[in-house]
């Protein structure tokens, strides 16, 4: 496996702690979501090994028939899931456009908009998702992932717990609440909500590696490496969890995390692109 630069990948990973969920503990050999993520709109996406391997054959798909929902969805999934999100979005769009009332295409095109930086966008989209008398919990839990990316974490907490009124005990929105306590620096509680989530049986890996970046981010590698390990392997674990020893050691690395945030959010591309 290459060398890697452990702190630039924790920061490029800390700083989308509440980017609909994105943030994950990959076997890659540095930290991390994905929005993808544990975002509960495509909180059990394929990795990205899978994405590539089905994208060529989804590409072929969603331009053969692209008024299919569940092709143009796959297929925006895959392109976020290999970093291709300016034309995830512009696939999404479209969707959006011939399925204006269906909460699962704005909100995949919400999240989207969101991942490109393009927040007033996306708050907007995700408003028209769905109603007051009629909410979406997929919809809410994306609408609390904007309100994480800009720093409104009380507000997106408010989402969340209105989604899990709709799904009690969803992982997906749990882990998100979880990032948004931990970013919010509330991380006993952040802990405590995770630890919820990752019990649940319905709970992937990047829930569990959500749990283990806030068990480093107060200290407890032991405890985080152990949480990796499951789903990572002793020796991936190891990395994963000196990566994040390295950084969390530093004096400043909140202010990091910050900063970092920041700086993506300066280099996003303009909402009329």
């Amino acid at each position: 496996m290459p060398a890697i630069d452990e702190t630039s990948c924790v920061l490029r990973r800390a700083r989308r702690l509440a980017a609909v969920g994105a943030l994950a503990l990959m076997a890659s050999g540095c930290l991390s979501r994905s929005p993808e993520t544990t975002g509960s709109i495509d909180a059990r996406a394929p990795g990205e090994a899978t994405a590539r391997r089905d994208l060529g054959r989804l590409a072929a798909r969603y331009e053969a028939d692209q008024g299919n929902v569940g092709v143009a969805l796959a297929y925006a999934q895959a392109l976020r899931a290999t970093d291709q999100k300016p034309q995830a979005a512009a696939v999404l769009q479209q969707t959006a456009l011939r399925n204006p009332r269906s909460p699962a295409v704005l909100a995949a095109y919400g999240k989207s908009l969101a991942e490109a930086g393009r927040f007033g966008e996306a708050a907007e989209v995700l408003r028209n998702a769905h109603s007051p008398a009629n909410p979406d919990w997929r919809v809410l839990s994306a609408q609390g992932a904007v309100a994480d990316q800009t720093g409104d974490h009380a507000e997106a907490q408010r989402y969340y717990e209105a989604a899990l009124k709709i799904v009690p005990g969803e992982p997906t929105v749990l882990s998100n609440l979880g990032l948004s306590y931990a970013l919010a620096k509330r991380l006993p509680q952040a802990e405590a909500t995770l630890r919820q989530a990752a019990a649940d049986p319905r709970a992937d890996g990047r829930v569990r590696q959500n749990l283990a970046l806030v068990l480093g981010l107060q200290g407890r590698f032991g405890e985080a490496e152990q949480v990796l390990a499951r789903d990572l392997g002793p020796a991936e674990a190891t990395q994963n969890v000196a990566a994040l020893r390295a950084f969390v050691s530093q004096p400043n690395a909140w202010q990091a995390i910050r900063s970092a945030d920041r700086s993506a959010k300066r280099r996003a591309p303009p909402s009329g692109t």
